[in-house]
């Protein structure tokens, strides 16, 4: 695969937009970027229904929903998100192994019924909004690295594939996962672009230097006035980079 086309699919869209008609517009625009993410927001606004609409563009879903409840509901929604051919999922990595299990076990049956890839799923480790000071007013360790690092740790043991966490924590991550287990960073900002409200973040070519396996990046790109040029200009910066692909993601 050719570098470039692989920093393409490195990086994953978030259509953090209110509807349906404005993400697909911007999904048909970034017609070189692989993989949309669909959150909260836009899911609660327009339902299952858009992520076949995505994938009806040749592209693929992250739905990031951040399932937490009891560990059937959790098991639940995750087979539906599965048999409507989400590529990526998340779920909260506080909800307990349990949950998380029985979420990677519905998932890899669904997909043998439906014949459909099984998704990744993602432990969300501590929100990149979050800072030590909230982590220790809601009852928490108050040291962010050392709870992402006992919550990827149970995300393993739970099987599933890999977890979310800001790029701060990729190293100390990667030493307790070891290889082959994927990272997922949000709150990726381009040097020439704002923090807004993401309090943990670094610019894209350092991400990838420390060994994210994906990007996730949003406004940067969804805001810009040319959403393509953002894109393509991100994707430049790391080729000229020559980062790797850091992890057995197989992308």
């Amino acid at each position: 695969m050719a570098q470039e086309r692989d920093y393409r699919r490195k990086i994953i869209i978030a259509l953090d937009v209110e509807t349906g008609e404005r993400a697909l517009a911007l999904v048909r625009e970034l017609g070189e970027a692989r993989i949309f993410k669909v959150g909260l927001e836009l899911f609660t606004a327009e339902g299952p229904g858009l992520l076949k609409n995505i994938r009806d563009l040749g592209k693929e879903v992250f739905l990031d929903l951040k399932l937490h409840d009891i560990p059937n509901t959790v098991a639940e929604a995750t087979r539906i998100g599965a048999r409507h051919g989400a590529s990526m999922m998340t779920i909260h990595a506080s909800g307990g192994q349990e949950m998380m299990s029985r979420a990677a076990e519905a998932a890899l049956v669904e997909s043998g019924k439906s014949r459909l890839p099984k998704p990744v799923l993602l432990g969300v480790t501590i929100l990149t909004s979050l800072k030590s000071e909230e982590l220790r007013q809601i009852g928490m360790v108050a040291d962010t690295g050392a709870q992402v690092v006992r919550l990827a740790a149970l995300t393993k043991r739970a099987k599933l594939d890999g977890v979310v966490c800001s790029a701060q924590e990729i190293e100390i991550v990667r030493k307790e996962v070891g290889p082959g287990f994927l990272i997922v960073t949000p709150g990726i900002r381009p040097a020439w672009a704002s923090a807004q409200d993401q309090k943990r973040i670094m610019t894209p070519a350092e991400a990838m230097e420390k060994g994210s396996n994906y990007l996730v990046i949003g406004r940067p790109v969804t805001r810009a006035a040319s959403p393509r040029e953002a894109f393509l200009r991100i994707v430049e910066e790391l080729e000229a980079g020559g980062y790797g692909s850091h992890g057995e993601d197989g992308a």
